[in-house]
């Protein structure tokens, strides 16, 4: 895995039990992506920007958001856990929570 510059391994490489090997791989791909892709990163700017394009079997990167088992609130919790290790190491962590988002309306 050559994609990534070595000070961001351990970040990422901590998400990788979340998903089997074949996945992971894809996964890979699609984050990269998703870090270099300008404007909208959707799955196929994704690949475009990655070089795979003309992937013959670009289903597989689409099927990593939408078939494949993972979960993304073990994911979600990964990622809260970093953030917290990265912006409040040591000390007492505020969080607001704003409940005055309508759902589905003006």
């Amino acid at each position: 895995m050559n994609l990534l510059p070595k000070e961001l391994l351990p970040m990422i490489l901590m998400f990788a039990p979340l998903f089997s090997k074949p996945v992971w791989e894809s996964a890979i791909v699609l984050l990269v992506g998703a870090i270099l892709a300008p404007g909208k990163r959707t799955v196929s700017a994704v690949l475009r920007v990655m070089g795979l394009h003309r992937e013959q079997h670009f289903q597989n990167y689409h099927r990593v958001l939408n078939r494949a088992v993972w979960s993304t609130r073990h994911a979600s919790r990964l990622l809260l856990q970093q953030l917290v290790n990265v912006f409040a190491p040591s000390g007492v962590l505020v969080m607001g929570i704003d409940d005055t988002y309508a759902f589905g309306g003006a």
